[in-house]
Parts: C-alpha cells; structure tokens; sequence
C-alpha cells in the first residue's frame, strides 16, 4: 500500500508511551485491513527498539487475525462447509500465509491412491481396511494422544508435513478422505475421546440428526485405524464411570469439529504471555456456535 500521510503519522505516534494513545493508532491501523502488512513489516525493519518492534509484531497478528475472523464467519455460513477448509483455517491462525493448495494436493494424492483400491463389492469394513493401509501404511501417518504441549498437532498443514497428528486431526483427514470417497464416516461425541464412526446411510446436517435415524456399523480410533465395535466402546463408556446416552452417538458436523479443534487449540497456551492466544481462539470458536 502507498504510504500517505495519515499512515506516516500513525505510524510516528507507535512509540507513544501512553497506552490510550496507542491503543486507537492500533485501531486506526487496523482499518486499512491486509493491505497495510507489507507498510508494517517495511517499518519493522526499519525500528531499532525492540519494544517498537514487538508492537509492530502485534499489530500484524491483529490485522490477519481480523482477517481470520472474516474468513471463518464466511466459511460457517458457506453451503458446504468443507472439512478440510475448515482445519486449514484454524492453522492460518499460526501460520497466516499458508498456501491451502500445499495440504490439499497432498489430501487428493492420498484420496487417487485409495480410489484405485476400491471396488463397489467390498464391505464396508473391507473399505476402511483399505483406507488404513493407504493413510497409515503407504502415506506413513503417524498418531499420538492429545497433548497441549505439543501445539503443531492441532495445525493441519505441520502433520501433513510432519505425518504425525493427534485423534483430531489425524480424525481431520481421515473423515475429510472419506468424504471424498463417498463413505459415510463422521465424528461422533464420545467422552474424552475423539472417534469416529462408519454410519449405515449418510446424514443430511441441514436436518435435525436423531440417533434413531441411522446405525453405526462400527468404530475407527484415528490415531491409528484401530477397529471398535459397539460392545468395545460400552465397555470403555462402563471403564470410565460414564453411563452411555444416545447424544454420544449422534454424528457431529463438520461445523462442530472445526469448534472443538479451535477449542482444544486454546488449552495449548496456558502462560500469562499467551493468555491473549487464549482469548482469540476462543472467540474465534464462538463465532462457529450452532
């Protein structure tokens, strides 16, 4: 954007100590949207004081996180509501200038290599075996349980390219893959874990989902593809002291999980400093509430 002189005083004004002062030049800045990043980062390289340059760092983290915001109230109110956008969302707010075609090319390169695998005579189970060979065999991910301190599990682009997610985001691609090969699989709300589930029709989300509508043929744990059946999660639900209620196993929509990812991205930042962090996930998880 060409500097004129509005922002050239703004600009002069980002030194002031007075923290008022600072706060509506931040707000004034932030008008001029995405467009105004390359003037901040020019000035940041151009700042010798540290403490200029952390708030010039601040600003650019609000203005794409403006951003951000827009871009997921768009994609909540989008028909479709994909999955997989959705998840590369939720990593732009780590990553601001990730390229979605770098995951999705890698999504759909994944997705050929099973398509040719699979034939309308196998069984439902044989198909998932099918899948689990392709994503945790061939395409070698790797899963781990939840744990906030490792952050870069909950991006979608660092476990493509790490190959090592959590349940949710291993979860990520595995509904997202099956979405594209016409399988009915989706997430459903068990206690403490993150599960899906190879449902026996496909559900309509633009409809009110009853647990009485549709039957789970059975259980896939993401971490690694490991098959369950309905009596392994009662037995789980009885290990846990949890009583067992249809809401348990309603399918969860698309809109849902990206809520609950945002959500379990917040718990990573815990520290005082990161405590703003914590904050904006959770507002950006409130804009997605159904």
């Amino acid at each position: 954007m060409h500097e004129n002189k509005e922002i050239n005083a703004l600009f002069h004004l980002l030194d002031d100590p007075d923290q008022e002062v600072f706060d509506t030049v931040a707000s004034k800045i932030l008008l001029y949207g995405k467009e105004i990043i390359p003037n901040l980062e020019n000035l940041w390289e151009n700042t010798v004081d540290e403490s200029i340059q952390e708030r010039i760092e601040l600003l650019i983290h609000r203005v794409h996180y403006q951003d951000l915001q827009a871009a997921l109230r768009a994609w909540s109110l989008s028909e479709l509501q994909d999955l997989m956008q959705g998840a590369i969302l939720v990593a732009r707010y780590q990553f601001p200038d990730l390229v979605p075609s770098q995951v999705l090319n890698e999504i759909e390169r994944i997705k050929r290599n099973i398509w040719l695998e699979l034939n309308n005579y196998l069984t439902p189970l044989e198909k998932i075996n099918v899948l689990n060979s392709m994503i945790y065999n061939y395409f070698g991910l790797k899963g781990e349980e939840v744990s906030y301190q490792r952050k870069n599990q909950f991006f979608i682009n660092q476990v493509i390219e790490s190959k090592k997610g959590n349940p949710v985001t291993n979860g990520i691609i595995y509904q997202s893959l099956c979405a594209m090969l016409d399988l009915p699989v989706y997430a459903v709300n068990i206690p403490r874990q993150f599960i899906l589930a190879y449902f026996d029709t496909f559900i309509d989300f633009d409809e009110p989902v009853e647990p009485d509508d549709q039957r789970i043929l059975f259980f896939i744990d993401p971490i690694q593809g490991q098959i369950y059946t309905q009596q392994d999660v009662d037995t789980y639900l009885k290990r846990v002291s949890v009583p067992s209620v249809p809401s348990y196993f309603k399918p969860q929509s698309n809109k849902r999980i990206i809520q609950f990812l945002l959500e379990e991205l917040a718990k990573c930042f815990r520290d005082d400093k990161d405590a703003y962090r914590q904050d904006e996930l959770s507002n950006l998880a409130s804009l997605l509430e159904e």
